[in-house]
């Protein structure tokens, strides 16, 4: 990576290899989209080191602490799909891993006797106990000399992304229904 002349990094390689790609010839935002990737590779390989060998994917990681910090009689998969932004199917995989390896259980619901909850297990709060202190360090890391407004201003740019990305799924969603 070499800095650019206004002092931004960027890697050459990956701006020659989209210039094909490119329609105007301005490859700035197909190599921001490729630094969003890289970024978000770098933070899953350190997270993982967090998880100890345990292998739990961040859509998983993501199902238990949703679940540690929702309420205790816990999640029908319905609700933490939405949370999420993916689908129950989705969701259900992720259960299934994580209740195979003893962190989350399902539980009938005391209201809907159709209906199944999601839970934490003891197993899998112990499991994010010994998560957090390796993780913070690593995130510390990743995340140093960093001030605390470009942390604020990088959270802000990445959200903004996400919710883009939500209304244009929204947008094709509708144009689905209509044809």
């Amino acid at each position: 990576m070499i800095e650019d002349d206004q002092g931004f990094l960027h890697d050459p390689g990956v701006r020659a290899a989209m210039g094909p790609f490119a329609l105007d010839g301005d490859t700035l935002a197909l190599e921001a989209a490729a630094a969003v990737r890289s970024a978000a590779q770098a933070v899953d390989r350190l997270r993982g080191h967090g998880a100890g060998g345990r292998g739990l994917s961040a859509g998983a990681l993501d199902v238990l602490v949703r679940l540690n910090t929702g309420p205790e009689e816990g999640l029908t998969i319905g609700e933490l799909a939405r949370a999420a932004g993916v689908s129950s199917r989705n969701v259900t995989g992720l259960v299934d891993t994580l209740a195979g390896d003893g962190l989350v259980e399902r539980v009938p619901d005391k209201r809907d006797r159709r209906s199944v909850r999601v839970r934490v297990t003891t197993a899998g709060r112990e499991w994010l106990a010994a998560f957090r202190a390796p993780t913070n360090r690593a995130m510390d890391a990743l995340f140093s000399g960093f001030t605390t407004d470009e942390l604020s201003l990088f959270r802000h740019l990445c959200l903004r992304l996400v919710e883009n990305q939500r209304r244009i799924e929204q947008h094709l969603n509708a144009d689905q229904e209509t044809t």
